[in-house]
């Protein structure tokens, strides 16, 4: 019985420094996200009108395509610098039609197994190279008219890669809010808040510009089926290449609205980060020590780190348990540390969630929303259990089932 006792302390320790450590974290750079950034780098090209390729890779994306294309026409930006490229997979024949009567440039793609790196890849391919920067775009997202704009101007500022705020279009369920929500907790804790310290904001697979010839030259590397966008983030940093953050640069995002692809969304991000962490943990271990490069670091860090709803999950429920043994045996000295403990973590993971959350969420909707988080936070934790392959297969998130 001794032996069980020792092994259930050192998980206890190992949980608790590990969850311990996040908090911490997400806490530094959720207060860090409250000041404004430090001094931009000198303009190197100033009011220059970059052109743009405006790439919109969609796999059966029929219900919301066409409307995303003509949205993104819509611009203030000069007309004759921009291009709309929309990438189709496996669309219906009256989609292609459609499309065609726009003015945009229609790339038609077929795979025998789809991913978004081979759709950018093969539109990069047939595309010639009179463009100076890629913007990527998800088959959902519509931007604000000036959101071209706001991203050149941080090109102006010497920036090669330039990741603009990722918003919600849609808080129509519970699910959408609480996915909303954790947006912005990421927008103001990776986004934000890092550039508030000086390292790079975090990518986030749309809404994002990249040097079109750097974003070429190194998509070619990458094959991934899930997670394109960190395995190009972990490369651009480990080449010391600086993401910019241009929060009000917005896009609109579709929220999920149902816990089936809330679950097959998150499982697919899990299985990436997991991927990621074991691929570059000792290469960013390497670059950190040898060559000072604590951005690649942070990020290989981020890879291994738990997921927002895990965190706050898994400290609240630690928390609860030990208070209520606290209750019950008040007198136990080593019970009394224990609560100490969890309760602190607990209340910190807190804290960095009400320094990132918007004030525009403090509302009744929100708080409805609040009820089902117990459920996300079991869909989340179930998804653990089931990342076997979960990298190795294109897992399509649906779009357009109403907003």
């Amino acid at each position: 019985m001794e032996y069980v006792y020792i092994i259930l302390h050192i998980i206890e320790y190992i949980l608790f420094i590990y969850l311990g450590l996040s908090a911490l974290y997400i806490f530094v750079f959720a207060l860090a996200g409250k000041f404004i950034y430090g001094e931009k780098p000198i303009s190197k090209e100033p009011d220059k009108n970059r052109k743009y390729a405006v790439l919109i890779p969609g796999y059966k994306e029929d219900s919301v395509i066409c409307e995303v294309a003509i949205e993104s026409l819509k611009q203030v930006y000069p007309k004759e610098f921009f291009d709309v490229v929309v990438i189709a997979d496996s669309f219906l024949p009256e989609t292609i039609e459609k499309l065609k009567h726009l003015p945009i440039k229609l790339i038609e793609v077929v795979f025998e197994k789809s991913t978004k790196s081979k759709a950018l890849n093969k539109a990069m391919e047939i595309l010639e190279n009179i463009y100076d920067v890629a913007l990527i775009l998800d088959a959902d997202n519509i931007m604000e008219s000036d959101f071209i704009s706001k991203i050149n101007n941080a090109f102006d500022n010497g920036f090669e890669i330039v990741q603009g705020h990722r918003i919600a279009k849609n808080t129509n369920t519970s699910f959408a809010v609480l996915d909303a929500i954790s947006e912005e907790i990421n927008n103001h804790i990776f986004r934000k808040g890092h550039r508030a310290l000086g390292l790079s904001s975090a990518l986030i697979g749309s809404g994002m510009a990249f040097n079109y010839i750097l974003f070429k030259k190194r998509m070619l590397e990458i094959d991934a089926v899930g997670g394109f966008d960190k395995e190009l983030e972990l490369t651009l940093l480990r080449d010391k290449k600086k993401i910019e953050y241009v929060e009000d640069a917005l896009v609109y995002d579709e929220k999920v609205q149902k816990v089936e692809v809330f679950e097959n969304q998150r499982k697919r991000w899990l299985s990436a980060q997991f991927v990621y962490f074991e691929r570059f943990f000792f290469i960013g271990l390497f670059h950190l020590l040898v060559k000072g490069n604590l951005d690649f670091f942070d990020k290989v860090i981020q890879m291994i780190s738990p997921p927002r709803i895990l965190l706050i999950g898994i400290t609240g429920i630690l928390a609860l348990l030990v208070t209520l043994m606290h209750v019950f045996a008040p007198f136990s000295e080593i019970i009394a540390i224990h609560y100490i403990y969890w309760v602190s973590i607990f209340i910190v993971v807190v804290l960095a969630f009400i320094l990132s959350i918007p004030s525009k969420f403090y509302n009744r909707q929100t708080l409805n929303a609040l009820l089902t988080l117990p459920k996300a936070f079991l869909s989340m934790f179930s998804s653990l259990f089931k990342l076997k392959g979960a990298n190795k297969k294109f897992i399509h998130t649906q779009h357009g089932t109403g907003v």
